[in-house]
């Protein structure tokens, strides 16, 4: 097979190491890449937005499955325009990806098929939201309804905060579009868990739990980034919870799509908080998390081609999903600055140790090559040191003595990542 992958992160490059193991595949393109991703794919010089020049490329090409990594596309109806020229393609159509595009959407068929998430309301005018919140309980959290890399949501401790957050979101656009609605949801607090699945339109497959750490900052402190680090599995996420999840969450939302007329194949991430009351919707995402997918996909044993065409062909139902007994922790080395202001175009040196290693990944996010061949920095979020082990904390230590082997100016990261572990 020929296999296209659209994305340019660590996801996509965790994405690109799993079909690489796949004995169904002779070649693999990515579109548009990474440094890291092109020692595995030939990369493609297309953007992920750029829907009709991939659809060209990929007949050029004859490329036989394509799997959209990012969610931009997803929600842009990318699958749609695939799928019109009869090409084979992996993820959501247009009108199910909403389930992670509308922030509004998701929480009011949660609502509507009383799947447990917090309490909330919607707003498109913001002098109404400023009123409600006069009367809310703080603190509060505000999240714009649509896509903003992971970072549109603000916790407010107080009204004045909260007060200054529909400012940012609804009038000074800090997020674009994405803040012409905004939702207003009681502040949930437990631990958080992530999940992901497989999901056919009707069939859901759970992943290993993952747990993610979005914060810049040790101690869960700065602001809210695209994810810091993550491990799996999450002592967190006990058979109990798994058990709950399946019955009133997993299922259930499924089940959703397809009654309202959207059936959702793909990938779809529950991005959960264990409250005291038992476990809630935070959010949902239309695609692999990122980094969830660095630390779960290197342990699934299945050929993830296998895995991905029985959803396209809506035969889930006959995969039996298996993952590694193992645990893995991802640190993410980020630049300086990031999720603000930061600078790009620093060598990155010592790649080169992570060459043969059994149960270690350098999983390149930001990264491109420079006009010399050498790869330098290229985003926030530079690479995604992962780890494998028996156990979590074994798991940990590996990754943070591998965090020292690569090397680059402006060069951040927490150093608490996992650190719950020594909690459970």
């Amino acid at each position: 097979m020929n296999v296209l992958v659209v994305g340019s992160g660590g996801r996509e490059h965790a994405i690109v190491t799993a079909v690489a193991k796949s004995p169904r595949v002779d070649k693999i393109y990515c579109a548009p890449g990474n440094a890291g991703i092109a020692e595995l794919a030939e990369i493609v010089n297309i953007g992920a937005m750029e829907f009709d020049k991939l659809v060209a490329f990929a007949k050029e090409k004859a490329i036989d499955f394509t799997i959209i990594g990012m969610d931009d596309p997803l929600v842009g109806g990318i699958v749609d325009v695939f799928e019109a020229e009869g090409l084979k393609v992996f993820g959501p159509r247009k009108n199910a990806a909403i389930l992670e595009g509308s922030k509004a959407f998701s929480k009011d068929l949660m609502k509507k098929y009383h799947i447990p998430t917090a309490a909330y309301e919607n707003f498109t005018d913001p002098q109404e939201a400023l009123a409600y919140l006069e009367t809310a309980k703080m603190p509060i959290v505000l999240k714009a309804d649509g896509l903003a890399l992971g970072k549109g949501v603000l916790i407010c401790e107080n009204l004045e905060q909260a007060k200054a957050g529909v400012k940012e979101i609804m009038e000074d656009k800090k997020f674009g579009s994405a803040g012409n609605t905004l939702v207003v949801e009681e502040f949930m607090t437990g631990r958080e868990v992530s999940v992901l699945s497989f999901v056919d339109g009707k069939t859901i497959k759970i992943m290993d739990s993952a747990q993610d750490h979005k914060r810049a900052g040790d101690g869960d402190t700065g602001l809210n980034t695209g994810g810091m680090g993550n491990f799996s599995p999450s002592p967190f996420y006990t058979k109990e919870v798994d058990e709950f999840c399946q019955k009133y969450i997993f299922q259930p939302t499924v089940d959703a799509m397809a009654a309202e007329g959207r059936p959702f194949t793909g990938v779809i991430f529950f991005g959960l908080m264990l409250t005291e009351e038992g476990p809630k919707v935070l959010e949902y995402n239309a695609r692999f998390g990122d980094p969830e997918a660095q630390v779960v996909l290197p342990r699934l044993t299945n050929d993830i081609i296998d895995v991905m065409e029985a959803c396209v062909d809506g035969r889930l139902d006959e995969i039996d999903l298996q993952f590694e007994k193992r645990a893995t922790v991802c640190v993410v080395l980020a630049s300086d600055g990031y999720p603000v202001q930061y600078e790009k175009g620093f060598e990155i040196t010592g790649l080169e140790k992570f060459k043969g290693q059994k149960d270690y990944y350098c999983f390149h996010a930001g990264t491109k090559f420079d006009e010399a061949g050498k790869v330098v920095t290229n985003g926030g979020r530079v690479l995604g040191i992962t780890a494998t082990a028996d156990d979590l904390k074994q798991a940990r230590a590996k990754a943070y003595e591998a965090t020292e082997w690569v090397q680059f100016a402006n060069k951040y990261m927490r150093h608490d990542i996992g650190k719950a572990i020594d909690e459970a």
